[in-house]
């Protein structure tokens, strides 16, 4: 595993977070961004950290993946669990206003249905800090796997 980078261009964080926001621009101002992360997080606005999630593929999407995202998302792809994941993002979505992010870390794609079950009934401001946290772990273990 490669050691977290002292710094990055915001460019490199745009492919980390997928997507360049106002969150990646501030990011790369600091010498320890991955690092730097949680404290940048807290400076944004809500509108802000909504922008940095919605950036991120929803779970079980099929098109407009980065190489990255299809790798980790992988290629289990029965359709009853796709149809499931769908119909959950789209309700996570209208009920919390962003983007249910989570580390896949590789599993199967019916494990991620019971985390995004049990989620999505959470409170929206405890939500927003998880998939924030989430989205962190995401961009720091691609950096790492790089």
């Amino acid at each position: 595993m490669r050691e977290l980078p002292r710094q990055l261009s915001a460019e490199e964080l745009a492919g980390l977070f997928e997507g360049t926001t106002r969150f990646v621009e501030l990011l790369a101002e600091h010498d320890d961004p991955l690092g730097s992360a949680t404290a940048v997080i807290e400076e944004l606005s809500d509108a802000e950290k909504h922008e940095v999630l919605d950036a991120h593929p929803a779970i079980g999407q099929k098109s407009g993946l980065s190489a990255r995202s299809a790798a980790e998302q992988g290629t289990d792809d029965d359709p009853q669990v796709l149809a499931e994941l769908a119909r959950l993002n789209t309700e996570y979505e209208a009920r919390h206003g962003f983007r249910f992010v989570v580390f896949v870390n590789r599993r199967p794609k019916a494990e991620i249905l019971v985390v995004l079950r049990d989620r999505i009934g959470n409170p929206t401001d405890e939500e927003l800090e998880t998939a924030l946290r989430e989205l962190v772990a995401i961009a720091t273990d691609r950096w790492q796997r790089a």
